[in-house]
């Protein structure tokens, strides 16, 4: 039994993020300034594209991607019903409707063969979610956007810094947006970031990022500033800051050490289960590299003495934290009511939201927090077999 308690999560923020967001108090300038810019810069030199424009969040990030492809009031969008609130919320924000789509029962993601069924003459684009930081199959899904000219918009929240074939996430659709919410694999506290290919879609993000004022409004309080701007339509209050980008600098230095810190927790995770039966390990698949923000098991309840919520119990019990990811969108009263969805809707995630447990994985673990929680899993599972 361990003496201290385990979270769910921990951010990576040490010695060097600190100093990064002093040397920005003491500057003077703290809100959207050089190191916003910087940060933009390295962002879209790492993930290997032209543009970036930081945000608040990644919801943020969202609704201005939809915003550049010209979503419109009873449009539709086609995204998985395995994903959180922000993913569907920000079609709604156009009064466009999110259409649900099952997921694959291994990766969890969206299921590219349920894409077409859906599609209707109101459908404009799709948003694949990278569950748990393993890449969708882009490769399908970009063939059925391109068959029925649709626009491709990745939520790459959990996935940096996934790979698919070879290619950086973020790297696939027309726009692809990134969280750098405090659980995520790069953690600013609050934030996000669009990368595009596209400089039409960039401008566009940007101007309507703060206010919808020109884009070098930012500087007019510098020496090299003017008093003069222009709004070139309504936009938002979506800016990201200096000190979360300061933050955000460090951690981008760093990514890669994270990543590979998280990828040998999945590792210790995966021996460690690998003799279960009544555990279902996250998989896999040959043509990418996970991002491992999420380590999902899947608990074959019907083989066990206990339920999913007193599994999880008996963990906060022996001093570790878990979670959730996700209840599925169909679940929820709003979506249940709004469009009349059923449980049996979606067979698959319905299947696996009864069985999740997410396990802590975050570079602040050591190998030993790691063995701990492995051993914990295989213990209580072990004692509960029918």
């Amino acid at each position: 039994m361990r003496t201290h308690f385990l979270p769910f999560h921990l951010p990576s923020i040490g010695d060097e993020e600190i100093a990064e967001v002093v040397e920005v108090l003491r500057s003077g300038w703290l809100t959207t300034g050089p190191r916003v810019h910087a940060f933009e810069d390295a962002f879209a030199r790492y993930v290997e594209i032209p543009h970036a424009v930081a945000v608040n969040s990644c919801t943020a990030a969202l609704h201005l991607a939809l915003d550049a492809i010209g979503l419109s009031e009873g449009d539709e969008v086609l995204i998985p019903t395995m994903t959180f609130a922000a993913t569907a919320e920000v079609v709604h924000y156009f009064k466009a409707r999110p259409v649900l789509i099952d997921c694959e029962p291994d990766t969890l993601n969206i299921d590219p063969d349920a894409l077409e069924p859906a599609i209707t003459s109101r459908t404009r684009a799709i948003i694949p979610v990278h569950y748990a930081g393993h890449p969708c199959e882009m490769a399908r899904i970009q063939e059925v956007a391109r068959r029925h000219q649709l626009k491709v918009v990745e939520d790459a929240a959990h996935a940096l810094p996934a790979t698919y074939c070879g290619k950086k996430i973020g790297t696939f659709g027309e726009m692809a947006c990134f969280s750098f919410y405090a659980t995520k694999t790069l953690c600013t506290g609050e934030g996000g970031m669009i990368v595009t290919a596209n400089p039409e879609y960039a401008e566009t993000a940007r101007v309507l990022s703060l206010h919808g004022i020109s884009k070098d409004a930012w500087n007019r309080y510098s020496a090299e500033g003017s008093w003069f701007y222009e709004i070139k339509r309504p936009g938002f209050k979506y800016n990201m800051t200096d000190l979360a980008a300061a933050i955000g600098l460090v951690q981008l230095a760093k990514c890669d050490r994270m990543h590979i810190a998280r990828k040998r927790i999945a590792e210790i995770y995966n021996e460690a289960f690998a003799d279960h039966e009544a555990i279902v390990k996250p998989v896999t698949r040959p043509e990418v590299e996970h991002a491992w923000h999420l380590y999902p098991i899947r608990l074959a309840v019907e083989r066990l003495r206990i339920t999913r919520a007193q599994f999880i119990s008996i963990m906060r019990e022996r001093k570790i934290g878990t979670s959730v990811h996700f209840i599925p969108l169909h679940l929820h009263p709003f979506y249940r009511d709004q469009y009349r969805y059923r449980q049996q809707d979606f067979p698959n995630a319905l299947n696996a939201y009864e069985r999740l447990v997410s396990l802590p994985i975050y570079p602040a673990m050591t190998e030993q927090d790691a063995t701990d929680v492995a051993s914990t899993v295989v213990d209580i599972i072990r004692s509960n077999l029918r």
